[in-house]
């Protein structure tokens, strides 16, 4: 699968290749768990989003062109929904005057439980601590292999601000990583 190349995937889609579906989701499912996962700075609803991303892959995938690399498109589909999904939470959350983060958890989260060094959990909690637009700009860069082009066209934002947020994310993360190592 990982030769098939942006024009039959588009094609495919198209078709509403179910048999194409379900390999792009075993190639691509990993990948979209753990994107939603840093996005959303928390696990819960990231296994409904994932599953609601292959459903609108599935209905819209029409729409992708073949052009460009199904990744950025994929993602950005994912995206979409989390936005909605913030949305709706935030305004369910003011109706009923709950907040918007659950308590703490001493359950370390997914992504921390796969670091197998202590600088890896380091990491993995730093990263967790960055604003949300700086958080997503380092793993669309660095974990999903997105080009800065790529990655403006999934969060919307021109290149030099996609540039910006990952400069600013990188130095925000050093004084994070370089804060915990001092205090050690």
């Amino acid at each position: 699968m990982m030769n098939t190349d942006t024009n039959q995937i588009a094609r495919g889609l198209r078709r509403r290749d179910v048999a194409l579906l379900q390999l792009l989701v075993e190639q691509y499912q990993y990948r979209l768990v753990r994107y939603l996962t840093y996005l959303l700075g928390r696990r819960d609803a990231v296994d409904d989003l994932v599953q609601e991303t292959w459903l609108r892959v599935l209905e819209r995938g029409h729409s992708y062109d073949g052009k460009s690399r199904f990744e950025p498109w994929l993602f950005t589909v994912a995206r979409n929904l989390a936005f909605d999904h913030m949305r709706k939470r935030r305004t369910s959350s003011l109706d009923t005057n709950d907040t918007l983060e659950p308590p703490a958890s001493p359950a370390p989260s997914p992504f921390e439980q796969a670091a197998r060094t202590e600088d890896a959990q380091r990491l993995a909690q730093s990263l967790a601590t960055l604003e949300p637009h700086y958080r997503e700009a380092l793993v669309l860069r660095f974990q999903e292999d997105l080009s800065l082009e790529e990655m403006a066209g999934v969060v919307g934002a021109p290149v030099s601000t996609v540039s910006s947020r990952i400069y600013r994310g990188l130095a925000a993360l050093r004084a994070q990583m370089e804060g915990t190592s001092h205090a050690r």
